[in-house]
């Protein structure tokens, strides 16, 4: 039931608005009395009147001193009233409940008209149903408090086919995360509360007001004892007066009381909630259209027959002197005692009588004109836009200021068209049904958001409440807010959630949700997905020789070029990096997912042009079809990423179906890693050395460690195999430290047994080396610990180490060279070889590649190449190993062109430790005997 328009009300609601400013001048209390006001909740705008009258002075004019005191709980307000700490307290509706259990308490005026209280949940469809909430955890206020907000839901709850009995109650913690992050699935809130942080969080929920089962009851309500009223008739006048001029002031003021809130009562909520919880109760307070403390003494006998539905009072209840009667009515007793006692003086009485009633009609009229211009003043005034509406033609029959100008209309505009002429074509639908809807009395009122068209051709999104009035029979109020900035934000943080910023496409969560529709779709129609799995190859490098700027550039550019290879219909994604993904959808037995995918690699192997500089870049990628390879999401991500691997396995700059054997494989692989990560602690590695031999003396004066692995059940594993396994797991690091402890032991050994100079060699993977945080105090303290020179050891890297143009690889160099360290380049010649490489780092070896060494021979070639190497490199002060020497001719030609080193199984295989061991120790007692 709603409560009537003001300019409906009796000439004695009227005369009251007048009353209401004027009671205080009218009826002074006590100076200075002090007196306690008790909130039920902790400070925000929700008590907002009562810091504009402390603020502004009402109180103080009214000859009032009023403290006012946050709630720890809901009952704190009647507990404290009644106990006389606290003169006055707001409470909600069940309120009339203490009323009939004995309680002496007394409703002094009803500040929000509707109830803010609903029940939130997470959103499921599009109409919200309670009924889904049988059998669910729902947090409906404190399990203890015997009177709460508990009651008005529970009759919603039952009204609607759901009993009390039905829930799985838990106790409210009042945190909305809790529905957010799925502890319960249903909590009680405020509407002009909890919703902005659902709102800020993005959660979708649904919301389930009493009020479209019909139970309408008040919010919340000054109350007073009967004590107080009793013995401080004119205090308690005073101080209700005093606190709805502070509820009218407030009400038009949001933004000064909202600053003010912040300044002297509580920081616990920002300003953006604050106002948005002064936005949230304009419809429920009615500020515009009722008289702020009205109460209907109807809405009150509708409370009581809900509790009564609830078995919470009897029927036929009444609850006299529960209300607070504002205006009592004058005494016109004397009138009749006059009439009755002089025959002589009736003559005299009528006249006076009809003079009286002469001038309250008079009085009445004044005061209708004065509400109708109080009226029209906040109608116009009204920070929010009101119009009143036919609901049937959609002709506007009144319209303030704040309606036109979000609109973007003239008044005349209002005065030729109708509604649907400003709403956004695609909107008008769902306008038409909810106004239907209300129409029919399937609602007692809607809400909605929808765009408007302006006079410019712009649109604003607003947010519509729409209430009928008793004042015509289609006639209704409508009353809009702008929050086109809000929907701006929403979409910027749903773009944020779903598109990668850099070059716009689908994120990873927009790709599986895409692709999860696309499955569900193929299902039904019969039809083929493929999935493209793209990964871009020497991206790395193109980063960390040009920047990050340029790479960022160069991806831009590359996800052009793969959109560009696709249908509109197909999705374009990237995952992160420069890992990219494609879904094609709706393919027939006919088409080929490799024709496409063959298109993207060739589109971008053509250069990118990345400022003054080129680059060039190649693509490996893997394919897999639905429902061929895979039924699940899952599955076909994961099979898309084996069979890229698998492609760039094959040499990169391609693309790989896949197939079952690259399950097995990468189950293999699965398996292998998660051996290799027992294999440290259970004594499974073992280091193997090869020996290092000086050409021109045919001594051993260095020697390589190699890594084996001593399966339990597989043997000996290639390194081959686990070394990359090692690396992609991150447990290179400490198989690296593994390694390099084992060879200060042996070295120290060799160094004190066989020469004094001995050194090992130690293959350091790119990873371990390029590891952020790395650095080698590790290693240069335990061969402090040891008594071990650093020059006992020599860490050989690859070229491609050389190519990262950061200061991390610079750094390490040097730190290796400050601790004695030797470096050597391997495998020299085969990858990015530079000149300015070998001049800017320090570098101690070259090893001249196996590649080179295989076909030496007198006037080759490869000979000519080695002798280059050779000769350069002691040109640049360095020395030179030959790696895979495995003749006598091979070991003469590099000897006449100066190599300083060979290594090969012409002088010896890999071998154990311990057989390593013995080897020097014969070599050198052969070398004495000499």
């Amino acid at each position: 039931m709603l409560p009537e328009p003001i300019f409906l009300l009796p000439v004695r609601r009227v005369f009251a608005s007048l009353t209401l400013v004027l009671g205080i001048a009218v009826f002074p209390a006590h100076a200075q009395d002090r007196v306690v006001l008790q909130l039920k909740h902790t400070h925000q705008f929700q008590f907002a009147g009562y810091y504009a009258a402390v603020e502004k002075g009402y109180y103080r004019d009214a000859g009032l001193d009023v403290q006012i005191v946050e709630g720890t709980d809901a009952e704190a307000p009647l507990r404290e009233v009644l106990s006389g700490r606290a003169q006055y307290g707001t409470g909600s509706s069940s309120l009339l409940l203490a009323r009939l259990s004995g309680k002496p308490v007394v409703v002094l005026g009803v500040i929000f008209q509707h109830s803010p209280y609903a029940l939130a949940s997470r959103q499921q469809g599009e109409t919200p149903d309670p009924r889904r909430l049988a059998g669910k955890r729902v947090m409906l206020g404190p399990l203890s408090a015997p009177l709460n907000h508990a009651d008005e839901l529970s009759a919603y709850l039952k009204r609607e086919g759901v009993p009390m009995e039905g829930l799985q109650r838990v106790e409210h913690s009042y945190d909305p995360s809790d529905l957010i992050n799925g502890r319960v699935e249903a909590m009680s809130i405020h509407t002009t509360n909890e919703t902005d942080y659902f709102d800020r969080a993005g959660f979708p929920y649904d919301i389930h007001s009493p009020r479209a089962a019909g139970v309408d009851f008040y919010g919340d309500n000054l109350f007073t004892s009967e004590q107080e009223l009793n013995a401080n008739p004119e205090r308690v006048r005073a101080f209700r007066a005093a606190s709805l001029r502070g509820w009218q002031y407030a009400m038009s003021h949001q933004e000064e009381i909202a600053g003010l809130i912040l300044a002297k009562y509580s920081r616990r909520h920002d300003r953006q909630h604050l106002l948005y919880e002064a936005r949230q109760m304009v419809p429920l307070v009615q500020p515009v259209l009722v008289e702020i403390g009205y109460m209907n003494p109807e809405r009150w006998q509708h409370i009581a027959d809900v509790y009564t539905d609830l078995g919470l009072l009897p029927k036929g209840v009444t609850f006299n002197g529960f209300l607070y009667n504002a205006e009592p009515g004058a005494n016109l007793a004397w009138l009749y005692r006059i009439g009755g006692g002089a025959a002589l003086l009736l003559l005299l009485g009528a006249a006076i009588h009809f003079a009286l009633l002469a001038r309250e009609r008079r009085r009445s009229a004044d005061a209708i004109r004065a509400g109708e211009e109080r009226f029209r003043i906040m109608f116009e005034a009204s920070p929010i836009g009101i119009a009143l509406i036919d609901g049937v033609t959609g002709a506007f029959s009144d319209v303030n200021p704040r309606y036109r100008e979000i609109a973007g209309r003239s008044e005349d505009a209002f005065a030729s068209h109708s509604w649907l002429d400003f709403v956004y074509p695609e909107d008008v639908a769902g306008w038409t049904l909810q106004m239907g809807r209300l129409a029919a009395g399937d609602v007692q009122e809607f809400r909605t958001t929808l765009r408007l068209v302006r006079s410019d051709g712009t649109t604003v999104w607003v947010e519509a409440s729409v209430v009928p009035l008793q004042a015509g029979p289609h006639l209704k109020l409508c009353m809009i807010e702008d929050v086109t900035d809000q929907k701006k934000t929403e979409a910027l943080i749903w773009q944020q959630a779903n598109f990668d910023q850099l070059t716009q496409l689908p994120n990873r969560r927009m790709f599986l949700d895409r692709l999860q529709h696309d499955v569900v779709k193929s299902r039904r129609d019969g039809t083929r997905i493929a999935i493209l799995f793209i990964d871009l190859d020497h991206f790395k490098e193109v980063n960390d020789t040009l920047g990050h700027h340029q790479g960022d550039v160069l991806l831009v550019e590359a996800a052009r070029r793969i959109a560009g290879c696709v249908r509109q219909s197909d999705t374009v994604a990237r995952l992160g990096g420069d890992e990219f993904t494609v879904i094609l959808t709706e393919l027939q037995l006919t088409d080929r997912a490799d024709a496409i995918a063959q298109d993207i690699i060739d589109s971008l192997l053509a250069p990118f042009e990345l400022g003054q500089e080129q680059a060039f870049i190649s693509a490996s990628i893997g394919i897999t079809l639905y429902p061929d390879d895979a039924a699940s999401v899952g599955d076909l991500l994961k099979h898309a990423d084996q069979a890229m691997y698998a492609a760039k396995g094959a040499g990169r700059n391609r693309f790989s179906y896949f197939t079952p054997a690259l399950q097995v494989a990468a189950l293999n692989r699965m398996r292998l890693t998660n051996d290799l990560r027992s294999a440290l602690k259970g004594d499974q590695l073992r280091l193997y050395f090869q020996p290092i031999v000086h050409l021109s003396t045919g001594r051993i004066r260095k020697a390589e460690a190699l890594l084996r692995w001593q399966h339990p059940q597989r043997g000996m594993v290639s390194p081959l195999e686990f070394i990359p396994l090692a690396e992609s797991s991150g447990l290179i690091v400490d198989i690296g430290q593994w390694v390099f402890n084992e060879s200060i032991r042996w070295v120290q050994r060799w160094r004190r047994d066989v020469h004094p100079e001995f050194q090992v060699s130690l293959n350091q993977s790119p990873v371990e080396f390029q590891r952020e945080g790395g650095s080698y105090d590790v290693w240069l303290s335990a061969l402090r610990q040891a008594g071990v020179p650093g020059q006992a050891i020599v860490v050989e890297i690859t070229e491609g180490l050389l190519l990262d143009a950061s200061t991390m690889v610079t750094d390490k160099l040097l730190q290796l060279r400050d601790g004695g360290i030797q470096v050597a380049l391997d495998d020299f010649g085969t990858g990015y070889s530079s000149l300015s490489y070998l001049n800017k780092f320090d570098i101690d070896y070259l090893k001249i590649d196996r590649s080179f060494v295989r076909n030496l021979a007198p006037d080759s070639s490869d000979l000519a190449l080695s002798e280059a190497i050779i000769v350069m490199a002691h040109k640049l002060g360095l020395h030179v190993i030959a790696e895979g020497v495995e003749t006598a001719q091979q070991r003469d030609l590099l000897a006449a062109a100066g190599c300083d080193y060979g290594q090969g199984y012409l002088f010896d295989k890999p071998l154990p430790a311990g057989e390593f061991d013995a080897l020097l120790r014969s070599h050198a007692a052969m070398l004495a005997a000499q």
